[in-house]
């Protein structure tokens, strides 16, 4: 398929995710037994409702888990339109696996040391890439020359 090799990385990232969410509950599920929670019982919780309950190191998990509920949902949109326009090779699929390893960079980072001036450095330059994705779709979709 021409313009479809933007679909690789979309699927990269999407197969991340749920390395997060495995990564998730095999952190939280233990600490939650450690803290005396019994998930069982709990009725109209949320996972916010378990940050005051839990160490920091577990949430920084979900809060990635999270996050990458939101900017990516971009990410997979423009994806998307580009390969079905036809502009999914090249240096838009080079862009694209940028973005999805500076994703995955900010994963490691939030899920681990937390360091929020390395997760904003890796946050922004990721969202330079969407940017660069999203002009690269505007041109043809619109008719820009």
């Amino acid at each position: 398929m021409i313009g479809a090799a933007i679909l690789q990385p979309v699927v990269a990232l999407l197969a991340w995710t749920m390395v997060m969410w495995l990564w998730m509950y095999a952190t939280r599920l233990p600490a939650m037994g450690r803290a005396g929670i019994d998930g069982t019982k709990m009725v109209g919780s949320t996972g916010a409702s378990l940050r005051a309950k839990l160490p920091d190191a577990v949430s920084w998990k979900a809060d990635n888990y999270n996050h990458l509920h939101e900017a990516p949902t971009l990410f997979y949109a423009v994806a998307l339109v580009l390969a079905i326009i036809g502009q999914g090779d090249g240096l838009n699929a080079t862009i694209a696996w940028v973005y999805v390893g500076l994703r995955i960079a900010h994963s490691i980072v939030q899920a681990t040391v937390n360091r929020v001036v390395v997760r904003f450095a890796l946050f922004a330059l990721s969202t330079f890439a969407l940017m660069a994705l999203i002009l690269h779709a505007a041109i043809p979709v619109f008719g820009w020359h």
